[in-house]
């Protein structure tokens, strides 16, 4: 693929000791949503469903998004694939500033960043066939045609635990984890560096759940693919993750190894998090600490910590100092954005 040497950003400046070679850097993302009322629809304020986020994704591994639902994940995933516009930030994948490609050079990136929906059935159309759905990549991409077509995707419905006899078949005639084995075969059909798993497991049960998470580590293994997984199930973050982002109204808090973060979290609403994580010993008793009051509205969030106002550990000068996640505070590989526990 031939990209113009003037779409090259220069260097960023890593976000951690955690990733010595990232295969994409996050700076500064931002997705806002305009609030329009009245007869005119004017502009009076912005949804600021991700804010300033900045991570990077390990070569070869798996970077966990994590936080309750609504607090930007899904979002920050969409924009960095450009199916949302961004309001602001950089995304540099392969050293390529992805937001400053014109649609026909971003289109030929496609081939080497995919994403896995969260939701199997709606994520795959109900008209084509599961021949179609799996050959349509290679097909808009020119890749292969006539026989070379077909045993691709037959190749490719075999390595993800179908048989190439389900080709003529419809969505419909198949189960949830079948049909997110679908998605996935349709994601390696152009055989990307990055994939965005986007919640791929939570709409399924925990059995099916185990064998499609044992199928994507499969795949990095022998693909050598790189992951951005999305979920709020913090026992599968844990277990399939190498490096762990915390998010809370559109901001990342705490970023660290998923070993350290699950041994020693620091932000307070991590602590939280995992202190409602069910764990497989019923007779240890937990303390679990509830945040208090509700969500604030991302159209108007607090000031200082967005935290504060549910804060269990929350001081004065949380109401007005804004944390950063600066990797030169805190311990090294591990960063939090709070002036308490930092």
């Amino acid at each position: 693929m031939t990209t113009a040497t003037t779409h090259t950003p220069p260097m960023l400046t890593p976000m951690s000791t955690l990733v010595t070679d990232p295969i994409m850097q996050v700076r500064n993302l931002k997705t806002y949503f305009p609030v329009r009322k009245g007869i005119l629809r004017r502009t009076v304020g912005h949804v600021k469903a991700v804010d300033g986020i900045s991570f990077d994704v390990p070569r070869g591994k798996t970077i966990g998004l994590v936080g309750e639902s609504g607090c930007g994940k899904t979002t920050a995933a969409r924009t960095i694939l450009r199916l949302i516009p961004p309001t602001a930030g950089q995304v540099c994948f392969q050293g390529i500033d992805l937001f400053r490609l014109p649609n026909s050079q971003m289109r030929r990136m496609r081939r080497h960043l995919q994403v896995i929906f969260q939701d199997p059935v709606g994520s795959l159309n109900p008209r084509m066939t599961v021949g179609s759905i799996v050959s349509e990549p290679l097909k808009v991409h020119g890749v292969a045609r006539g026989a070379e077509l077909a045993e691709r995707v037959a190749r490719l419905l075999r390595r993800v635990g179908l048989s190439p006899d389900h080709v003529n078949r419809y969505p419909h005639e198949f189960s949830g984890g079948q049909r997110q084995r679908i998605g996935i075969a349709r994601a390696l059909a152009l055989e990307p560096e990055l994939i965005i798993c986007d919640e791929p497991v939570s709409a399924l049960d925990v059995s099916i759940q185990s064998q499609i998470l044992n199928l994507l580590d499969d795949l990095q293994e022998e693909l050598g693919l790189s992951y951005a997984f999305i979920a709020h199930n913090l026992a599968v973050v844990e277990h399939f993750c190498d490096v762990v982002a915390v998010m809370y109204l559109g901001k990342i808090v705490e970023l660290a190894s998923a070993p350290e973060l699950y041994g020693n979290p620091k932000h307070p609403y991590t602590i939280a998090l995992l202190s409602a994580a069910p764990r497989p010993e019923p007779n240890r008793k937990r303390a679990r600490i509830i945040p208090g009051g509700e969500v604030p509205s991302p159209i108007s969030p607090p000031s200082g910590c967005p935290y504060h106002p549910r804060c269990h550990m929350a001081k004065p000068e949380c109401k007005t100092v804004v944390p950063t996640l600066d990797p030169k505070q805190g311990e090294p590989g591990h960063v939090a954005a709070c002036i308490v526990t930092t």
